[in-house]
């Protein structure tokens, strides 16, 4: 790697970082001046067109309906953008912008958990001592065991559950498939699956009153594109450049610490203080999970049929 390519990886894991400080904020700021299915709905249109531009422009659309990947794709965006927006932007409506950055963090627990059970992955001590400080941390910012938890923070508990399941379905039957064809299966299908719902739903569009239309989509359009897709690009460019281990543990503890900034700037929320020390400690947990060794692996992966389109599309490259 040469000093360039470093300082362009620390340059993109750096906006990743910022650009995911500013979603609770804003997907709070939006659910409070429309229906939550519609802006999950809106949201999701606007980085599936984004994502179809790209694709295009790539030559990548016919890999979306390959017969043999194409099934699996729609998975992954109805899972991991269908199912975790809608319970996302239902719950950001429920909860306070804080709740939202706190509730995200528990995703770590559901990683360690799904690859413990369905991949085999045994994890090491440093890994499950992280996973209880960050369940810590959560505990005591949203007052489990005292006061009692609103609906929205359930519901954002279970938006990471989602996203993990989609990551399942990628690693163990979409490895080899390009990065960008997976990011815009997600939200292609996610957008399809999303606007299906919203129109079985009544299509019902829920404006605060004296709000309008016009005056909500730059944000809509601003929380698709930039927020969701030039997010996940950005993440990728980061990867690309810099390995897995240090994007991870750039990104991942930063947001919710930069999230106070932000959900300050954009709605004036002052964190308490048990929320402000569950913050920190959720931060230090994912830190230590994402620098812990990897985990131990007690059986083999199951071989990818992905791997031969992959390499079918780099030799045509050529």
């Amino acid at each position: 790697m040469t000093r360039a390519e470093e300082r362009a990886g620390l340059a993109f894991a750096a906006l990743c970082a910022a650009n995911g400080a500013f979603v609770p904020a804003v997907a709070k700021l939006t659910t409070d001046r429309a229906d939550a299915l519609f802006v999950a709905a809106a949201t999701t249109f606007f980085a599936g067109a984004t994502a179809l531009v790209v694709l295009a422009a790539r030559c990548e659309l016919a890999l979306l309906v390959h017969p043999r990947i194409g099934p699996r794709l729609l998975a992954v965006g109805a899972l991991g953008t269908g199912a975790a927006f809608w319970f996302f932007f239902q719950g950001a409506r429920r909860a306070t912008a804080i709740e939202t950055v706190l509730c995200l963090q528990i995703e770590p627990a559901y990683a360690l958990a799904a690859a413990w059970v369905v991949l085999g992955e045994r994890p090491t001590a440093r890994r499950l001592g992280a996973i209880a400080l960050l369940l810590v941390g959560i505990a005591l910012a949203l007052g489990f065991g005292g006061a009692f938890a609103p609906a929205g923070v359930w519901l954002l508990l279970a938006t990471p559950l989602c996203w993990q399941l989609s990551h399942l379905i990628v690693v163990r039957a979409l490895r080899g498939v390009p990065p960008a064809v997976l990011t815009g299966a997600r939200y292609a299908y996610g957008a399809v699956v999303l606007g299906l719902a919203w129109a079985l739903g009544g299509a019902t569009i829920g404006l605060a009153p004296g709000g309008s239309l016009p005056a909500l989509l730059p944000a809509l359009v601003v929380q698709g594109v930039v927020l969701s897709y030039v997010g996940t690009i950005m993440w990728y460019g980061a990867i690309a450049r810099l390995d897995l281990a240090r994007t991870t543990a750039i990104v991942v503890p930063s947001i919710p610490l930069l999230s106070l900034v932000a959900t300050f700037v954009l709605l004036g929320e002052r964190p308490t203080l048990p929320q402000s020390v569950g913050v920190v400690l959720t931060a230090i947990g994912v830190l230590g999970f994402v620098t812990a060794p990897h985990a131990i692996a007690t059986r083999a992966r199951v071989p990818t049929w992905t791997a031969p389109l992959a390499a079918l599309r780099a030799r045509r490259r050529r």
